[in-house]
């Protein structure tokens, strides 16, 4: 059956799009805005539910990097205090799939700057910002306007509800010092903590998701005990800083879901001898966020479209560089380099579609790849 095109929305109480719909560009899009009908998403659905639902509370995570891991960690430490939750927006199961919770229970949403776009009524208990670093830039009119997305989180809030912002950039302290200070918790740029007890929680970018899941959790009112359990028996996500395998003392570790050089900066941070597989479908024309950890680069794999761009960026930064290509034989390269001590990380610094159909599919074919070695 052919659908015609909905060429006047008048009369429309909304458009309720998918997040990947862009709305600079799309034209159902513009002829909302030339109607006045809000354009809206899933997250505003549930939003505008939520006076029918069980007394309950919603934490809210943004962030250009580490928002999923955050997300989880909040909902496996509520989950270990025994507080019933549900996890979704930009992670597993849409929220709108799954069962309300019963009274007491807590909504833990990762929000993507596109949802948070097509939200208005959101007022999170807790809303949590971990960073804001250039990404996405083709859905905005420049970087300013990208931070201002993320910084809507807080402006749908009210009084009494906590804010929860990172400072280790310039955009999230700008956002952190316009948030009223009685209910602003500042997640600083230097955590330091005991990391040793958290076998999934490595590197200082993991000290600042901990240190936001940690005070996400104190806001709820989970006791320290439960919060120390749930950081122990946390198990990570996959193509987070996964650990995938260890063959004679080489660590093989999965950070596909580093997409950008400033994720992929603090897993460079995490590990003394590093063999690096870097490249795919590059958001930038260098790697300098990553350039404070280069001393931890024993050797370089540049892959994909950034290989040769990548292999000439690093000649002389790092000891070695080699141009593999291809995931398969960096993986082979790297393994066969390797020595005990030493970890072989993909932590690409760049999108994966020039070779794979996602990230999750790059990460499924580097563990084929160890998986193969002989």
């Amino acid at each position: 059956m052919r659908i015609e095109p909905i060429a006047d929305l008048t009369g429309f109480d909304a458009l309720v799009v998918s997040p990947g719909v862009p709305l600079n560009t799309h034209p159902l899009a513009a002829a909302a805005r030339e109607a006045g009908v809000l354009v809206i998403g899933d997250i505003e659905l549930f939003a505008q539910a939520r006076v029918d639902l069980p007394p309950h509370k919603v934490v809210g995570i943004t962030g250009t990097n580490g928002k999923s891991t955050t997300t989880a960690l909040i909902h496996h430490i509520l989950d270990t205090a025994g507080v019933p939750a549900r996890m979704g927006g930009n992670i597993g199961l849409p929220i709108l799939a799954q069962e309300p919770l019963p009274a007491g229970g807590v909504y833990v949403l990762e929000l993507s700057s596109y949802q948070i776009d097509l939200t208005q009524s959101l007022g999170c208990d807790v809303a949590v910002l971990l960073n804001v670093t250039p990404d996405h830039l083709d859905r905005y009119d420049g970087f300013d306007a990208y931070a201002a997305s993320k910084a809507r989180l807080f402006a749908m809030q009210s009084a009494g509800q906590v804010a929860i912002v990172g400072t280790g950039d310039a955009a999230s302290a700008g956002i952190a010092a316009k948030v009223p200070t009685e209910r602003l918790t500042v997640i600083p740029s230097d955590v330091a903590m005991d990391q040793s007890r958290w076998p999934s929680l490595k590197g200082s970018h993991n000290a600042q998701n901990a240190f936001a899941a940690i005070a996400a959790a104190r806001a709820l009112g989970v006791g320290e005990e439960a919060i120390a359990a749930g950081l122990a028996s946390f198990q990570g996500l996959a193509h987070r800083m996964e650990r995938v395998a260890e063959r004679g003392g080489v660590v093989f570790v999965n950070d596909s879901k580093a997409t950008n050089p400033e994720s992929a900066a603090p897993a460079l941070g995490a590990f003394a001898r590093i063999h690096w597989i870097v490249g795919g479908k590059r958001k930038g024309d260098d790697l300098d966020p990553c350039a404070p950890y280069f001393g931890n680069v024993v050797a370089a794999y540049t892959i994909g479209e950034a290989a040769p761009l990548f292999f000439d960026l690093l000649q002389g930064r790092v000891p070695v560089v080699e141009q593999a290509v291809t995931l398969e034989r960096a993986v082979a390269q790297a393994a066969a380099a390797a020595r005990a001590g030493d970890v072989v990380l993909l932590s690409p610094a760049c999108a994966s579609f020039d070779q794979f159909r996602d990230f999750e599919a790059r990460g499924a074919a580097f563990r084929a790849a160890v998986e193969a070695l002989s």
